[in-house]
């Protein structure tokens, strides 16, 4: 099955009582049981829900994997798979990251005595330098948030398989539909759904995404333990959301390359961050495992003050300035004081995350308007 069949199609079948085309919200806490223990496979809504599983079961379609678990946020999601170490445990983890993981590991996981190393993962052997007895798990972002860079998923497995050390990938910039890091050998693929894959800003959701059964027990019995679910209702919108997954990626993604370009040509723009261009850092490895450069683009103002990038940020008409990406609308974001706030300034800015950096979320509007609003905000 292919992947827009599989978008459509992959876990939901038509409702045996009703025939109803769309799965049904079951809005249930509880469920009846003939005897103890003798049930549908559902007892509690924390651990299973028929409308959550439906879901599940089509991401899990999407990235090629066997099982599929959603959570109430991207970040409960990462939380769980940092639940399966123990202190003294290391972490590998790329050095231009979404603020959140960083600040979760931080300021949370780094007291309960987990160990975290940020390196640069341009270059695979940087990371094996970093490896010993202690290290557990490499996490990494590939295009990372927010300068895009490209690290090479299969180079990094096989450094990952060699050590006996899980590999978990944040798919979240490029989505299914662009890559697949299950195939290219990680462990455990992240997905914050509330970004391209639900696509429409009106959901908050997580997602881990893996083969091994194992390793699915674990994160499982975490997962109902601990309880950060979602409910049906938000379950039922990312299902629908995901219907159309196919078709605003395409469009994400020319609308994309055609506001990488003007941005690159622009007088008052110093650089341009997008994994399209023939001289973005490991261009050649964007090209191999993915299937298209996404609708990310960040930018460098050549004016370096606070108060000039604010008032570009702050100016367009069409593209809002906000949190969050992967919508249909397009968005703008200032990293330094919004998603990557908390950061240390020195520490965010060695990766290129400077204040006069803005953040693109390319939307499907048409681009004519998203290119006239750059236009007349930038002049």
């Amino acid at each position: 099955m292919k992947f827009a069949t599989k978008a459509i199609h992959a876990g939901q079948e038509p409702d045996p009582t009703t025939g109803a085309i769309m799965t049904p919200i079951y809005q249930t806490s509880t469920y009846w049981q003939a005897a103890p223990g003798d049930h549908k496979g559902y007892e509690y809504s924390r651990g299973t829900n028929p409308t959550r599983k439906a879901l599940e079961d089509c991401l899990a379609a999407l990235e090629n994997g066997q099982f599929g678990l959603a959570f109430s946020s991207g970040m409960s999601a990462t939380e769980t798979v940092l639940k399966l170490l123990k202190p003294g445990d290391e972490v590998i983890a790329g050095n231009d990251l979404y603020g959140g993981s960083y600040r979760i590991f931080t300021q949370i996981y780094a007291h309960f005595g987990i160990h975290f190393k940020f390196v640069d993962m341009h270059e695979p052997q940087n990371i094996q330098a970093e490896i010993n007895e202690k290290t557990r798990l490499i996490w990494l972002e590939t295009p990372t948030n927010p300068t895009l860079q490209i690290i090479d998923i299969s180079a990094v497995s096989h450094i990952a398989k060699t050590a006996g050390i899980l590999l978990a990938v944040d798919n979240t910039f490029a989505s299914p539909y662009l890559q697949n890091p299950l195939d290219l050998g990680a462990d455990i693929v992240m997905h914050s759904v509330t970004k391209y894959l639900a696509g429409h800003s009106d959901v908050v959701m997580g997602a881990l995404i893996l083969n091994d059964e194992a390793l699915y027990k674990q994160l499982f019995f975490i997962y109902n333990a601990c309880g950060a679910t979602p409910g049906p209702q938000d379950s039922f919108l990312v299902l629908r959301g995901i219907k159309t997954l196919h078709l605003r990626m395409q469009a994400h993604c020319e609308n994309g390359r055609q506001v990488a370009n003007f941005l690159k040509g622009h007088p008052k723009v110093e650089k341009v961050y997008w994994p399209g261009f023939e001289d973005h850092p490991n261009h050649h490895i964007a090209k191999t495992q993915m299937r298209g450069f996404g609708g990310m683009v960040s930018f460098v103002l050549k004016d370096k003050s606070l108060e000039n990038t604010f008032k570009v940020a702050s100016s367009f008409k069409v593209i809002s300035l906000a949190e969050s990406l992967g919508g249909v609308e397009s968005l703008a974001n200032h990293p330094a004081t919004m998603t990557h706030a908390s950061i240390p300034k020195e520490v965010r800015e060695a990766v290129g995350v400077v204040d006069n950096l803005i953040r693109l979320s390319v939307g499907i509007e048409d681009i004519d308007d998203l290119l006239e609003d750059l236009k007349k905000v930038l002049g």
